[in-house]
């Protein structure tokens, strides 16, 4: 039988050092975990895997054939705009939406909207929960209903990249089991690159799956350390700001905006810096340019960075990097 990581679910093996599961083979014999894997935890390094999303069609599948419970994971702070390859996917499986990272979103956001909110997706689930992995904001309401919808003892988790799985398993696994184990966390897409069995104890396993890709992220064209300022790592402080007259406004060399007659909040982490000119310049305009109309109320998401929610009616221009999806959505906060 292959000896998988129990931190990636790869298959370890000791022969090409460029492929996943790659030990040396002098410690072959006694690893648990992939050189990968040992590295990301230990030394915060990361080598990249190309995967896409028809890589996890075939595991997607084969959940929906064992017609266990599943636990669909979503960032509260960056809702996806699109379900569908869960709908398609999935839909022999009793789900229970699980909304993490609570403590990222303003506290006085009401847990009540956000789950009305998601509503309109049209998810077809047997119940919902708001929780926060790092702040262990209710676990307990989490296991009540996993105990209370399981079909067996198998549960499985799946949830796009960067959704806060695998932080909200080791929790699980700190809070309510015995076993001394984790799974490998990283704020990069493809940590996780086979599905990882985790008893939690006599009566459920967790099943981890790799992380649904989430295309045209601008996680996809920056480098770790912009990373690691653009994940917001505690409560969003919304910044607004009033526009009157012709102005620019930069967001962290990454992003800008061209607005003219407006109020603006934006719900972004604040590692990144804002810049704003009065004078047209020439930053930025190497970025693909967007002509945008959006509606009072409205939020303009740039896809992995945040969302800015506009109180008027606007039309203007914005400037991202080439890949980057901007979309608008009804205002979430």
């Amino acid at each position: 039988m292959d000896k998988k990581c129990c931190g990636c679910g790869a298959v370890i093996q000791d022969k090409d050092r460029n492929k996943e599961g790659f030990v040396r083979p002098d410690n072959y014999k006694n690893s648990k975990l992939c050189e990968r894997c040992f590295r990301i935890r230990n030394y915060g390094e990361y080598t990249k895997i190309t995967k896409t999303n028809q890589d996890f069609i075939p595991i997607l599948d084969e959940v929906n054939k064992t017609k266990d419970l599943v636990l669909l994971v979503v960032d509260s702070f960056m809702i996806q705009n699109d379900f569908n390859m869960m709908k398609r996917h999935l839909k022999d499986n009793p789900i229970i939406l699980v909304l993490t990272k609570r403590d990222i979103l303003p506290k006085s956001m009401n847990n009540k909207k956000l789950i009305d909110y998601i509503k309109k997706f049209n998810l077809d689930v047997v119940d919902s929960v708001i929780i926060s992995g790092k702040k262990n904001y209710n676990l307990d309401l989490l296991m009540d209903k996993i105990y209370k919808y399981k079909k067996s003892n198998n549960v499985y988790v799946i949830g796009y990249t960067n959704a806060g799985k695998s932080t909200m398993i080791n929790k699980i696994i700190y809070n309510y089991s015995k076993i001394d184990n984790e799974v490998t966390t990283s704020i990069l897409p493809s940590t996780t690159l086979s599905s990882v069995d985790i008893k939690v104890d006599d009566e459920l396993t967790l099943i981890d799956t790799p992380g649904i890709l989430d295309e045209n992220s601008i996680v996809d064209v920056v480098d770790i350390m912009t990373l690691k300022r653009l994940t917001p790592k505690k409560e969003i402080k919304p910044i607004s700001i009033q526009v009157k007259v012709p102005q620019i406004i930069i967001i962290d060399n990454l992003v800008r905006l061209d607005l003219s007659d407006n109020n603006i909040i934006i719900y972004m982490s604040d590692g990144l810096r804002l810049d704003r000119f009065y004078k047209d310049n020439d930053r930025l305009k190497e970025l693909v340019k967007r002509k945008v109309r959006i509606s009072k109320n409205q939020d303009l998401v740039i896809n992995g960075l945040g969302f800015i929610k506009f109180m008027k009616d606007d039309t203007f221009v914005v400037y991202v990097p080439k890949g980057v999806d901007v979309y608008t959505r009804d205002a979430l906060i």
